[in-house]
């Protein structure tokens, strides 16, 4: 994985800056009780915390004058595949939280840990707050990596856009907590910092994708979409979207998150097919990754 010099010193930059944060509220979480890291109360400590206030007052000067440009779920600047000279594919499921999005896939969740399948969850802090001692196991078992889905599950726009109903954040300032909080959410609980983003419905524009770059996260799309997300889609036919575009490389988008849907049903029968067909499962993270 390649990141631009200039990134690569800001993410050094901000990761010293918040050491002395994350070292003050960062304390072992257990399943009793995550109350402290609950969204209104963490991003409230946040906001009263000097390095923080700082880092997002510098990132508000930068880039609150630029113009948003591309709005999408393919936005110049976000990652859709990987290079590989294997037959490598990434199976990626978001948890959106929020009202009818709080659910959790357990059936589905243990089926790729039985199956021994390697992944990458996309998680918001509302999904994490609603669910907390499901967050921690997934957040211990290794075959799983935990990344960044947002803070509220707000599509990343600098300017108001909403997509599907959903109304994005407002401006950079709420964009940037939206990203860098729920990061620092996360690293709190789990001690890891996640190295990727992706944006409620993968909807973003082109400020928001170079923001995130400037704290050291990747934005991620896909480019294989499964369709699990239209309520009900049968599972043959989820099946056959992922199928139909399959090849080396390919970032494919799922969900956790809704139990009632078909994504469970679909991945039993598309898991022995793949591999079959000579496919392995790697997640985002791992070192054989190159992102495109």
């Amino acid at each position: 994985m390649q990141f631009k010099l200039k990134y690569i010193l800001n993410s050094i930059h901000l990761q010293n800056i918040f050491m002395i944060f994350l070292l003050l509220i960062s304390v072992a979480a257990s399943s009793q009780d995550l109350k402290d890291y609950t969204n209104f109360i963490f991003l409230n400590k946040l906001n009263k915390d000097s390095a923080y206030v700082e880092s997002k007052k510098q990132i508000v000067a930068e880039f609150s004058h630029a113009k948003p440009g591309s709005w999408g779920d393919n936005a110049p600047g976000v990652v859709t595949r990987f290079n590989t000279q294997n037959k490598f594919i990434a199976f990626t499921f978001d948890a959106c939280g929020g009202k009818n999005g709080n659910n959790y896939d357990k059936e589905l969740i243990d089926f790729l840990h039985n199956e021994k399948v390697r992944a990458t969850l996309f998680i918001t802090g509302k999904w994490i707050d609603s669910n907390s001692n499901a967050f921690l196991k997934l957040s211990s078992d290794t075959l799983f990596e935990i990344e960044n889905h947002g803070l509220n599950h707000k599509p990343c726009s600098t300017n108001g856009k909403s997509i599907y109903g959903i109304h994005g954040t407002s401006n950079i300032g709420e964009a940037y907590d939206e990203i860098e909080a729920n990061a620092l959410k996360i690293k709190a609980i789990t001690k890891i910092s996640p190295h990727f983003y992706r944006s409620a419905t993968a909807y973003i524009d082109e400020v928001c994708v170079e923001m995130s770059e400037k704290t050291g996260i990747k934005v991620v799309g896909y480019q294989v979409l499964s369709g699990d997300a239209v309520p009900f889609t049968p599972a043959s036919v989820i099946e056959e979207n992922v199928m139909k575009k399959i090849k080396p490389g390919v970032i494919i988008i799922m969900h956790f998150n809704h139990p009632e849907w078909n994504t469970f049903e679909a991945m039993k029968n598309l898991i022995p097919k793949l591999r079959q067909m000579g496919y392995s499962f790697v997640r985002l993270n791992d070192t054989a990754i190159s992102l495109k």
